[in-house]
């Protein structure tokens, strides 16, 4: 079996002590953005699988729309990235 080699570590144990991979991430072809999937690139970048640059790069994102996205978990957590929350959470 033959990995292809990458800059950064493969996996992450998360505070919970589940563990996240680079295999967990959502193809960089996603164009249809869904809470889960957004959390998982969040926290991904919090705990160091791959850089923000490298999370913005991959998925085509601008620097607004990440740092929404980051801020919306750090302040209510990830139900705030669901859409039909956020007038909810950016009211508060």
């Amino acid at each position: 079996m033959f990995l292809k080699r990458v800059e950064g570590p493969r996996q992450v144990t998360l505070p919970d002590g589940s563990v996240l991979s680079r295999a967990d991430l959502p193809s960089s072809q996603t164009r249809r953005w869904v809470a889960s999937r957004k959390a998982v690139v969040v926290r991904a970048v919090q705990h160091g699988l791959i850089t923000e640059e490298e999370a913005r790069e991959r998925y085509a994102l601008s620097e607004e729309e990440f740092g929404l996205w980051r801020s919306a978990v750090e302040t209510h957590g990830e139900k705030a990235l669901k859409v039909t929350a956020i007038q909810k959470y950016r009211q508060l």
